[in-house]
């Protein structure tokens, strides 16, 4: 299912029946300062997984820091490209360029989620990072359990598949990191978000 700014809001439903409001306007818009503070950590060359519209890889570009976007979704792709930020059109799992010698990998905006599995995310993420490479990640709230859910993105009275998606916890980043082969997360809070940065052994 499409999803647009002229659209009715959309919403993630979790098949225990919770309704989770979606970031749609957030995600369109310039990085926030917070987000800003993640940016300034990352070293190039930059891989910004699940890349979404492109606006941390743009802002990078606007930098001068060399990043590339990569998103399954066509559509966030177009949307990317539109704004002139550099991105591929496929899977964190499928071939990707430069494995091995990326310094700094982005997974914000929940995309640690992605394919429901954190550590096999993670280790993937891993054997594209260079020996001292770092991931920079987006977490739940201290408190919030590491689990995998359910859900499906529903707008009106329209839904699209059910998938899942991962949820890891400012409290739990650090266990979810080391199965995957990464040290110590540092962990920090920021206009009422959470991020860590793990970096490779």
């Amino acid at each position: 299912m499409r999803v647009t700014a002229e659209s009715a809001p959309p919403v993630l439903r979790v098949s225990n029946g919770t309704v989770l409001t979606l970031a749609l306007d957030r995600w369109q818009r310039s990085p926030a300062a917070e987000e800003g503070e993640v940016l300034d950590r990352a070293l190039a060359p930059v891989l910004d997984v699940g890349c979404g519209p492109g606006r941390h890889t743009l802002e990078l570009a606007s930098r001068g820091v060399m990043a590339l976007g990569v998103d399954a979704s066509p559509a966030a792709v177009r949307m990317a490209r539109r704004i002139g930020a550099p991105v591929l059109e496929r899977s964190i799992f499928g071939r990707v360029p430069g494995a091995g010698r990326w310094r700094t990998a982005l997974l914000l905006d929940g995309n640690i989620g992605i394919g429901g599995d954190a550590v096999a995310l993670l280790r993937r993420v891993a054997a594209l990072l260079g020996p001292a490479g770092r991931a920079m990640v987006e977490v739940e709230p201290p408190g919030v359990s590491s689990r995998v859910i359910r859900a499906r993105v529903e707008r009106g009275a329209e839904h699209g598949p059910w998938f899942q998606w991962a949820l890891v916890g400012a409290d739990g980043v650090d266990a979810v990191g080391r199965l995957a082969g990464f040290a110590r997360a540092e962990v920090w809070s920021g206009a009422g978000r959470w991020f860590a940065q793990l970096d490779r052994r």
